[in-house]
């Protein structure tokens, strides 16, 4: 019966409940869309972000990331990593090793932030290749005269004055304690001015061992996952796995959301900023909600009071009415969703084109994407339900609250 009463009651006043059902709609059309070209745009960010440089999760020596030093390396992880691979679907995983130095050109010097890596595996893991400006990508070997191949990034190479096949000089310290030096041929340019690399010189990993004199470890292990956000999970489940196993060195399993912490902070906030905005389009909608069910149950004061007069419970009444905010919410969320799948499937295949792109470390992001997952499709539901209920409470209890008497003299 309650039912019943509540469908009657939404079918009497057909104009004001299809108003009703277009302004629900349209706010959970706009959450939607709003919602989906948010987390599209961040996803899609942080993933160029992520396979830029950093990976989705890093393994160090304890102590690492807080202080760098040439000695604290990873050892023997030709032994555990590959069954680590599998156990966590890690899709690439890429060495690293760093070391300062002091860079010479023709007439000019310059510090460096030297970085040896594997060619084949960073290509797997990283976007550094597709980032290659000049030149080509390096191979793990040298020149037919006996040269290693280096690529600059690309402000270092202005600053030296190289391009791609000039010599370049390093010296550093090894880890031996001997002076590091080494003579290069230049193989590509890297990046832009802008870009993260642009004082970074690379180096085929064997060449890197060989000059800091460094013949095992690596100071860095650069892992990518599936989806970005499932770092945080994995990194503590690869965390636990590695003390399980009792390894003879202390390692730190850290997701890119601590690596960038930087980042992953502004990122955060500019999505608190965005919820903001979101909250406003809620709020209008809640205040035409509101005003239908508060004018629906002010015409209905004579027919409350009878309703009572004959033995109606007050829960009932306060039911009912919540029954009707609860139809409406549901019928106009089902209206939105049916406007909001294509055109939140044009945006996830093609997105905004940006009039004027602009660049994210040396990579053209120039379009804003939309996403397609339960979050972004069940949250504005819960939002335009949960407001709906929320907003139609004080009419119900008005209603609940009637005296007989007082209701049925009511004009």
């Amino acid at each position: 019966m309650l039912f019943k009463l509540a469908f009657r009651n939404i079918l009497r006043q057909r104009r004001r409940s299809i108003l009703t059902l277009l302004s629900m709609g349209g706010g959970y059309l706009l959450l939607c869309l709003s919602l989906s070209l948010s987390e599209g745009s961040y996803n899609n960010i942080i993933d160029i972000f992520t396979r830029d440089h950093t990976g989705h999760i890093q393994i160090h020596a304890k102590g690492y990331l807080d202080r760098p030093s040439l000695f604290k390396r990873v050892d023997a992880q030709e032994q555990w990593l590959p069954d680590l691979m599998r156990r966590f679907d890690i899709q690439a995983a890429a060495p690293r090793l760093y070391s300062p130095a002091l860079a010479y050109g023709e007439n000019k010097t310059a510090p460096a932030n030297v970085i040896g890596i594997d060619p084949e595996l960073e290509a797997q893991t990283t976007l550094l290749q597709d980032k290659v400006k000049q030149g080509t990508w390096f191979q793990d070997q040298p020149d037919s005269e006996g040269y290693w191949p280096a690529m600059l990034g690309f402000s270092i190479a202005q600053t030296l004055k190289l391009s791609v096949g000039k010599e370049l000089v390093l010296i550093s310290q090894g880890a031996d304690g001997s002076i590091a030096n080494d003579v290069l041929v230049v193989s590509a340019i890297v990046g832009t001015e802008d870009s993260t690399e642009r004082m970074n010189v690379y180096l085929p990993i064997t060449a890197m061992r060989q000059f800091i004199s460094l013949p095992q470890g690596v100071h860095e292990l650069a892992m990518l996952v599936d989806k970005p956000g499932v770092a945080e999970k994995k990194a503590r489940q690869i965390q636990q796995y590695l003390d399980d196993t009792q390894l003879p060195l202390q390692l730190e399993v850290q997701p890119w959301q601590v690596v960038e912490r930087s980042f992953y902070n502004g990122m955060q906030a500019d999505k608190q900023g965005n919820y903001v905005s979101m909250g406003i389009i809620m709020f209008i909608v809640s205040i035409g909600v509101l005003n239908t069910v508060l004018m629906s149950t002010l015409e209905r004061t004579r027919e409350f009071g009878v309703l009572k007069a004959i033995g109606t419970r007050p829960t009932m009444l306060f039911g009912m009415i919540q029954l009707e905010a609860l139809i409406l919410a549901l019928v106009g969320c089902v209206l939105g969703l049916l406007l909001v799948l294509p055109i939140n499937s044009y945006f996830v295949h093609h997105g905004i084109q940006l009039s004027q792109g602009f660049d994210m470390g040396g990579m053209l992001f120039d379009r804003l994407l939309g996403e397609f997952s339960w979050f972004t499709l069940g949250v504005p539901a819960l939002v335009v339900v949960g407001s709906t209920l929320l907003v139609s409470v004080f009419p119900a209890w008005r209603a609940a609250r009637l005296a007989p008497i007082a209701a049925l003299q009511a004009v």
